[in-house]
């Protein structure tokens, strides 16, 4: 029986954006280039769905170039980029590789090396173990960055270098990091900031898009997998927005249908690693149970493409 009304505000843009979309062609394209299975180093993108799909057409998922048993295979590097040190150890094995790093985080890569050899000492301000965090890390030598978590660590940070400068992980808020980055400032007036804001273009349109809708909704749902940081950064924002009953809907989450018996309108968004048929299965299961009608919020059209590296054209 059909007759609750469920009025559902869809947040837009969400989902992919260039980047991933890059990466996951990357894998495709080498697997038609080089036949199956060719190798890729870290989930290419943070989602479940997208990987297992992968898996099915040929790819196989390593943590590290040493478990991969045929070394004549190629390896892709995930879009959250690697340390320097991977591409020079795949050189030394004789591995054809192919870089599916975002351009974002290429850009942060090489903004960061340009200031280390202007002399500059680097701060990161990031997740911990985030595999974004590790690779622009891995970018220089040991002891010339430091990473900052958090507003405490902003507090505590002491540094003998009198040139310093920061640079951002990319999946973070431009509201994660205003804070931090006015501590570091206080502290240390003549610290460089990059020239462009390092948080993607993506990151901060889907959290636009969602803090536009938030306060209007009773439920928010973010559609991601929970090591997806832009994802689980989404759910924050839509309750820092207004929405307090916000989040995450992953692979294994029940859906919360007691929630949204109480609700009148949800809002609904997805990660930007989060392929549209999982927005569309959540609405699906939705318009089962409920009269739902849909109402499409786009604050800004996207039309960032990035191309693919010669060698797979």
């Amino acid at each position: 029986m059909k007759n609750k009304e469920l009025k559902i505000l869809l947040s837009a843009p969400r989902g992919f954006c260039a980047g991933v979309e890059r990466a996951i062609e990357i894998v495709e394209k080498s697997i038609q280039k080089y036949g199956a299975p060719v190798y890729v180093r870290h989930e290419i993108v943070h989602n479940k769905f997208v990987v297992d799909d992968l898996k099915n057409k040929g790819a196989i998922f390593v943590e590290e170039l040493e478990e991969i048993e045929d070394k004549s295979r190629p390896v892709i590097f995930s879009a959250h980029g690697v340390p320097k040190k991977i591409p020079n150890d795949a050189e030394n094995y004789n591995m054809t590789y192919v870089d599916a790093t975002c351009p974002l985080v290429s850009k942060v890569h090489r903004e960061a090396e340009n200031l280390h050899k202007a002399g500059y000492h680097l701060v990161l301000i990031g997740h911990q173990n985030h595999p974004e965090v590790v690779g622009t890390m891995g970018q220089l030598p040991k002891g010339s960055i430091d990473l900052i978590q958090n507003e405490d660590d902003a507090k505590k940070y002491i540094t003998e270098n009198k040139k310093i400068s920061y640079v951002t992980q990319t999946t973070l808020s431009v509201d994660d990091t205003k804070d931090i980055i006015k501590i570091l400032k206080d502290k240390f007036p003549n610290i460089k900031e990059p020239a462009k804001d390092d948080i993607c273009y993506a990151t901060t349109n889907r959290q636009m898009a969602v803090k536009n809708i938030a306060k209007q909704c009773d439920l928010f749902f973010i559609i991601g997998s929970r090591n997806s940081s832009n994802s689980v950064r989404l759910v924050e924002v839509a309750k820092k927005s207004g929405c307090l009953n916000s989040q995450l809907i992953h692979s294994q989450s029940e859906i919360p249908f007691d929630l949204i018996e109480n609700s009148n309108t949800i809002g609904i968004s997805s990660g930007a690693s989060a392929p549209e048929i999982l927005v569309d299965n959540f609405i699906n299961e939705l318009k089962n149970r409920y009269t739902v009608s849909i109402d499409e919020v786009e604050i800004i059209k996207e039309d960032v493409v990035f191309k693919i590296p010669k060698k797979l054209n």
